[in-house]
């Protein structure tokens, strides 16, 4: 008994100093973690890396609704979709009330689970809030206004708008699996005093096409739209966040919002955790017109135009605003990898949510997997 104790105590000891180690220099590392690493860390980001934490305010209430069961095409259960793509949270909002909850993973309703690309949306969405106070002038200002030092590069002849919509025309490698990409190594390279470190980066990229002619996605650009922010307003992206949104709505949980650990830089493109129900009243937020409080968050117009196509990607049916994938039906989505998904579809007053751990950051029939799921989820709606 005595050396079970002691070895308890070890590993007791060893887990406060992992959750106390210092951040890891490398945040794209999360690109390569295996399966274990992403089940126990995608629900533990701050163990891992630097990060800011976005205040909560009085919780905005959502009531249960009539319980809702996804209606597959292919025999397939909700039992199963969840098992076969490592699903930790699932929550379906209609008309303000929750109408399907569930967790796996070991998850609960306290789980702060990370969204990846979903933050893209998030950091969209306060580009509106600055615009609306004015400290944004218009998305038709140089991208140099807000970050002088990538003048001398491809982006001197950038707008806001053009990195909002991903239409720099900046040559850019998203490629997940591929160490030496351009998404993989943008937090690398020689630190300058007073420069973020991605701005460093960014500013030695390359032409490819000319600006506003051609859309390709890049993580890098919305990190660069959260530096414009926040040099815009001189806040944090965590700390407007909870001022415009997290607070005022009335967000239940903290959340949090990685950060390098030496220049302070949050990641705009990625790095928000959260909770299930939390993801679902920012779709909520945005279902109730971008109004908490009682008053208006976002420009005037901000929201129609960020959520319908503004750039054409190629794929019948969809297209990209201003960092949200659009549909014809109305419908929107913050798509994150590794399985995340924020789904706004005002048409049907319905939010979806589904927070996961996909054994690759993308994969084409698991995405397809996940259109389906919330066509099943439609189905049922449109059945009652």
């Amino acid at each position: 008994m005595k050396h079970l104790l002691c070895r308890l105590a070890v590993l007791l000891v060893a887990m406060w100093l992992a959750a106390c180690a210092p951040p890891h220099a490398r945040r794209t590392d999360v690109l390569f973690w295996n399966q274990p690493q992403r089940e126990a860390n995608f629900r533990a980001m701050e163990t891992q890396y630097a990060s800011n934490v976005v205040r909560h305010g009085k919780a905005h209430p959502l009531p249960k609704g009539a319980a809702l069961a996804p209606r597959f095409d292919d025999g397939q259960t909700l039992d199963g979709y969840m098992a076969d793509h490592h699903v930790a949270g699932i929550m379906v909002v209609q008309d303000g009330k929750v109408r399907l909850e569930r967790y796996g993973l070991g998850a609960d309703a306290t789980t702060r689970w990370t969204s990846f690309s979903v933050a893209k949306s998030f950091t969209s969405t306060l580009v509106g809030a600055a615009l609306r106070d004015g400290a944004i002038g218009s998305l038709d200002d140089p991208v140099t206004r807000y970050i002088p030092e990538l003048v001398a590069g491809a982006y001197r002849d950038v707008t806001v708008r053009q990195l909002l919509s991903m239409t720099s025309g900046v040559r850019w490698n998203e490629d997940y699996a591929d160490p030496h990409s351009d998404v993989a190594m943008m937090y690398e390279g020689e630190r300058k005093t007073g420069v973020p470190l991605l701005v460093s980066y960014m500013s030695k990229l390359p032409r490819e096409f000319p600006a506003g002619a051609r859309w390709v996605y890049k993580t890098g650009e919305t990190d660069l739209i959260g530096i414009l922010v926040t040099r815009a307003t001189g806040k944090s992206l965590a700390a407007y966040l909870a001022e415009k949104i997290w607070i005022p709505y009335g967000m239940a949980e903290d959340a949090i919002w990685l950060k390098d650990d030496v220049d302070g830089t949050e990641a705009g493109g990625s790095g928000v955790s959260a909770t299930l129900a939390d993801y679902a009243r920012l779709g909520q937020f945005l279902l109730d017109g971008g109004v908490a409080a009682g008053e208006p968050v976002l420009a005037p117009g901000w929201l129609d135009a960020a959520t319908r196509t503004q750039a054409s990607i190629g794929s019948p049916g969809r297209g990209y605003g201003y960092q949200w994938w659009t549909y014809d039906d109305g419908s929107y989505e913050g798509i994150g990898i590794f399985g995340q998904l924020l789904h706004v579809d005002p048409r049907r007053h319905l939010v979806i949510v589904q927070l996961a751990a996909w054994p690759v950051a993308t994969d084409d029939a698991q995405a397809r997997d996940r259109a389906a799921f919330v066509q099943a989820v439609n189905r049922a709606v449109e059945a009652r």
